[in-house]
């Protein structure tokens, strides 16, 4: 099919349904809508231009697909949600499949449909405005059992923001210069694995979701929070590695009944903040690795990260283990009440150094009944447990 102006939308309405549009290299401007039951194929080279007007593509049919494109220069109207792709509630089980989206608005927008996949695509987003102005790589809404896979996506707001769905799956996604890297409000019974996070704001918020596995991803350079769980529950967090010099490798508020294990948390201000009455979440066989302050939690109870006799590597713990059973021999308390001082009143650091500190720090050593609650672990590891989630050195590097 030869490029042009109108030329795709009339071939679109004379196909029949079933029918294959294979594209020539060129240039195909203006919106289109599929409305019946096609595959679209090209390459890089057969792009279609949106002339910077509303949606680029707009399915409208079930079993739709989109394959090998360039898609570009959607709208710029946020409330209107133009994207390069906009995926309606009458398009269940499309595939969108090793396509290059560019500077779109929202790159790929699935509203309402079922069993949608999104596979092994390059989305760059806008680098214009402010960030909380652009639009998401992936954004899902209400599209139960969809997945989204091996996409690289780059700049834009989020890299992939899902909001009030079900079983859906973010699995080996690439991820980077952005705010979050995967966004999950209201999402539940869901998969998030294997995803690299590099240089965004956040790695991987999950916020309002309950019964998520978050499994093998790792955050690298994220500025502010590897991992965040925000009434996020009954979760299993396990195999994640966060590095880089984070400010919080981990931040979980009012998050309960969760699974926190065989993780790594490397070189950040603050390893795990906990906070806002989080209950019940069990924390152990992690690895905390040079972080300035291990553990932050602010408050009177007591917590014991461990479990049936597994607690968690503690990289400052200068522990003996004489029966050589790879457990420490003694409790590892990461904070003191010098530290909580600290944190509800942050000019107390200037006295650090004072003899009434030191005198404080050695009265809490020398009487344990004086600590002021917090984190235990009674069976500190000797040896990190292994963590390794698949990196692609080449993305890192890129």
């Amino acid at each position: 099919m030869a490029p042009g102006k109108g030329v795709l939308q009339s071939a679109i309405d004379s196909a029949n349904a079933g029918d294959t549009l294979i594209l020539a290299s060129g240039t195909y401007t203006g919106s289109i809508n599929i409305n019946r039951r096609l595959s679209l194929l090209g390459d890089e080279s057969s792009i279609i231009d949106g002339e910077g007007l509303a949606h680029v593509i707009t399915v409208s049919a079930p079993e739709v697909l989109i394959k090998g494109l360039t898609i570009r220069n959607s709208g710029t109207n946020l409330v209107a949600e133009d994207s390069g792709i906009f995926i309606t509630d009458e398009a269940d089980r499309t595939r969108i499949e090793n396509n290059r989206l560019e500077n779109n608005q929202i790159g790929i927008y699935l509203k309402g449909p079922e069993l949608v996949i999104v596979s092994d695509n390059v989305i760059v987003g806008s680098q214009h405005h402010r960030v909380n102005d652009r639009g998401n790589g992936v954004y899902l809404w209400n599209t139960p059992g969809s997945i989204v896979e091996n996409n690289d996506i780059r700049y834009g707001r989020d890299g992939i923001f899902v909001n009030t769905s079900r079983n859906n799956v973010f699995r080996g996604n690439r991820l980077r210069d952005l705010r979050f890297a995967i966004h999950y409000m209201y999402a539940n019974d869901s998969e998030v694995s294997d995803n690299i996070s590099i240089n965004n704001h956040v790695g991987f918020a999950l916020m309002f979701s309950n019964n998520i596995v978050v499994t093998g991803n790792q955050s690298i350079g994220d500025r502010e929070r590897g991992l965040f769980f925000n009434f996020t529950n009954n979760s299993v967090i396990d195999g994640n590695r966060v590095s880089g010099g984070a400010e919080k490798c981990v931040f979980i508020y009012n998050a309960n009944f969760n699974q926190i294990t065989n993780n790594s948390f490397e070189e950040c201000l603050i390893g795990i903040h906990f906070t806002a009455g989080s209950e019940k979440n069990e924390i152990y066989s992690n690895a905390f690795i040079n972080n300035r302050t291990q553990v932050k939690y602010v408050g009177t109870r007591y917590i014991e990260w461990s479990k049936n006799g597994l607690g968690n590597y503690w990289s400052d713990n200068t522990a003996f283990d004489i029966d050589n059973n790879g457990i420490a021999d003694q409790i590892y308390k990461p904070n003191d009440l010098v530290d909580q001082i600290v944190w509800r009143h942050p000019l107390a650091k200037l006295l650090l150094n004072s003899p009434a500190v030191q005198i404080l720090k050695w009265a809490q050593s020398e009487f344990p009944g004086i600590h002021p609650g917090g984190v235990t672990d009674v069976a500190p590891l000797m040896l990190p447990p292994k963590v390794n989630p698949v990196v692609d050195r080449d993305y890192v590097n890129g």
